[in-house]
């Protein structure tokens, strides 16, 4: 696999309202431990919506990648311009930062947000660029906007040689438990 779409939750349907909660530590170590895997088996390019929350933190995890994988890139395809317009300044300040780090960023459409079109374009281009999916995604801890990525990475397994894997709310679990474990 040489690029792998990787998205998941926004920050508010994991009750995550500031970069300081303790969950995106595990979310970021649950993410950056699939993505070694795939890197040392070829993986060039990890490509996210942008949106704040799985997107974002996927981003921030190849970027620290980057000195142990350079050949690891990381790209932003997001659907519409001034994307980030309505958010709180600290989430303003954190996409500016993450943009610094990936290696391209471009716009699905260079409108600002004129409808659900223009979500349904990005998320078919990313499918049409990438070769898998890595979905930070938990049915049984309830839907979220992540079903429909789902859905459709399924619809394109069945059809094509296209790669579903997902992070659980119970892998992320793990994660933080054994590290509580081991600070014992």
């Amino acid at each position: 696999m040489k690029n792998l779409l990787v998205s998941g939750y926004r920050a508010h349907e994991l009750n995550i309202y500031s970069q300081k909660h303790e969950g995106i530590a595990y979310i970021q170590k649950a993410l950056t431990s699939k993505l070694i895997t795939l890197a040392e088996e070829g993986l060039e390019w990890v490509i996210t919506p942008g949106q704040y929350g799985v997107d974002l933190w996927a981003c921030e995890a190849v970027i620290a990648l980057k000195s142990q994988y350079p050949d690891l890139k990381c790209s932003i395809l997001a659907a519409h311009a001034n994307m980030d317009e309505k958010w709180k300044d600290d989430r303003k300040e954190y996409f500016q930062h993450i943009l610094k780090g990936v290696d391209y960023y471009g716009l699905v459409s260079k409108l600002p947000y004129q409808g659900i079109w223009q979500f349904k374009a990005r998320d078919a281009l990313l499918f049409r660029k990438t070769d898998g999916i890595l979905l930070v995604y938990d049915e049984d801890a309830g839907e979220g906007s992540p079903r429909f990525m789902k859905e459709e990475a399924l619809k394109k397994q069945q059809e094509e040689d296209y790669v579903y894997m997902s992070i659980s709310s119970e892998d992320i679990q793990s994660i933080a438990d054994e590290e509580r474990l081991y600070m014992e």
